[in-house]
């Protein structure tokens, strides 16, 4: 034992002496390095036969030696600070993190204070727990006496409304107090299609200054005529915002605007949303013009401004499933979960209906601040590209009209009877159809022939020709496709398209299409 002891103390020993020279060496490295005697010494000793030139080079270089030890010493300060500051990031982070849990612990607490004072609220009205007719997140539990302190009395439930003196949905009571003494307007119904889009070009013109060309106000009719979403790109200061608004003053029922924001996640956006800690229903002008429309039998709009700002697919999903439904009868809106006696009277069951006599407009802007449209919107939308400004021009002073949806809707439905596109374009498109799919693999879909179907007979009715309209489904809808394509892969077989579409349809015929057809060419 005795050997063992002195051997690891010989051992520990050795290994200590190492250390100590690493240190003994450090400090006499430190001490060599900042040995300044020596250096005057040394500096003594070889210049006692300088130059003039070596008296100059000496002092340089004793200059550029102090630079670089000053500039490693600030180095080293700079490192040690910047340590320090990272140091106290990581204990000021650390703190934010241990509030941030006190916090969630307190609201759990407090969640389940809650949950415990609903039970006996519950409990005190003869209910079971966990009733599904009265909970905190149907807001149907009366509320505390703001003033006596004294609890109301607890709501009562009869054939599944809750019986209660509380309003949630202010605005919505408001357009049911309103039409109760509301007397429409004297509508035009004498006015025909080209018309309209005559008189609201000559009133864009004199009283809001504003400039298109007859080929965009057919195409925003048509438009109209073929879906309940439009969408209006294309270059900024082109007229996008202005074209619904004007309209909507040319109706003289002022179109709802609502500015989509990057945050836009979900449809409580759009529509509002219940407020568990008032108790009330958070209405958005959106919600209410919607609500409003089935009172009348005005022609509405609801402008999507800027709707690419954020996903379209997100905000806006359950009203493109709602548009797509075949029976109009069907097209509900969920608001609430359940039923108040004191409920707007045309909110069936928590539910709103979507009137037919309601359109929404929708502008986008295609730059790096914006999301691109999916297929999914593009293909129960309408686009209608705005890509140049419009050149003023001289028109009579144009009024404003009263123009009621029976007769607009009246007016569409001539046009389709009246207008049907022909047999010999029909074949002309099948045989495209085929063509496309067996050289791109890309087909039109029902949904789009059914649209162009709406849409082409409403543009020829307003002054415009079958194939123009034609052309401009085709080039908006179908060849919009591509740009999902490998184009560099494609570009002979976009060659023989445009050759094809010349071959079949005529020269000069199919404009749009061909020219957009030669962009996507020119992009590889």
């Amino acid at each position: 034992m005795n050997e063992f002891l002195k051997w690891f103390f010989a051992f520990i020993s050795e290994m200590l002496k190492g250390y100590a020279d690493i240190v003994k060496g450090f400090g006499h490295g430190i001490k060599q390095i900042f040995n300044i005697k020596n250096y005057i010494n040394i500096f003594k000793e070889h210049s006692q036969d300088y130059s003039a030139l070596s008296w100059v080079l000496s002092i340089l270089a004793i200059i550029i030696v102090i630079a670089i030890y000053a500039l490693i010493f600030m180095m080293i300060i700079l490192g040690i600070r910047k340590y320090i500051r990272f140091r106290h990031s990581i204990v000021s982070n650390e703190d934010l993190l241990e509030e941030i849990g006190e916090l969630q612990r307190k609201v759990l607490k407090m969640t389940k204070e809650k949950d415990e004072i609903m039970a006996m609220k519950v409990a005190q009205m003869g209910l079971p727990a966990g009733s599904g007719a009265l909970s905190l997140a149907d807001g149907t539990m009366a509320a505390e006496g703001a003033e006596g302190g004294e609890a109301a009395a607890p709501a009562v439930v009869e054939s599944g409304v809750v019986q209660t003196n509380e309003y949630r949905f202010s605005k919505l009571i408001e357009v049911d107090t309103f039409y109760k003494t509301y007397e429409p307007p004297a509508y035009d119904n004498e006015i025909d299609l080209p018309g309209i889009c005559e008189n609201f070009r000559n009133f864009a013109c004199s009283r809001m200054h504003l400039y298109y060309e007859p080929k965009i106000i057919w195409l925003f009719m048509a438009g109209m005529a073929s879906t309940k979403l439009i969408i209006l790109q294309g270059i900024s200061g082109t007229g996008k915002t202005s074209l619904p608004y004007s309209f909507g003053k040319f109706l003289q029922v002022d179109t709802t605007i609502a500015s989509v924001q990057p945050s836009w996640r979900d449809r409580t956006e759009l529509f509002g949303y219940f407020n568990e800690f008032t108790k009330n229903f958070n209405e958005t002008e959106v919600l209410k013009r919607i609500y409003s429309s089935g009172y009348n039998n005005d022609v509405n709009l609801i402008l999507l401004d800027e709707m690419n700002i954020a996903r379209v697919e997100y905000y806006f999903a359950e009203m493109l499933s709602i548009l797509e439904m075949p029976n109009a009868d069907e097209w509900e809106l969920d608001i609430v979960p359940n039923v108040w006696s004191t409920d707007p009277v045309k909110l069936d069951k928590g539910k709103i209906v979507i009137p037919q006599n309601i359109w929404y407009i929708g502008t986008a802007n295609n730059d790096d601040s914006t999301f691109a449209i999916s297929d999914k919107v593009y293909d129960r939308a309408q686009p209608i590209n705005l890509d140049t400004k419009g050149v003023a021009f001289d028109a009579p002073d144009t009024p404003p009209m009263n123009l009621g949806f029976d007769h607009l809707d009246k007016l569409f439905k001539e046009a389709f009877d009246k207008y049907p596109i022909s047999q010999e374009n029909l074949k002309k498109i099948q045989q495209l159809d085929l063509w496309v799919i067996e050289k791109l693999r890309v087909a039109f879909g029902n949904r789009i022939l059914k649209q162009m179907n709406l849409f082409v007979p409403v543009y020829v009715a307003c002054g415009g020709y079958e194939l123009d309209g034609i052309d401009y489904i085709l080039a908006t809808k179908i060849f919009r496709k591509f740009e999902s394509l490998n184009l560099a892969m494609l570009r002979e077989e976009l060659r023989e398209l445009c050759a094809y579409m010349t071959k079949t349809f005529g020269k000069n015929k199919m404009n749009e299409s061909i020219a957009y057809l030669e962009r996507l060419q020119k992009l590889f």
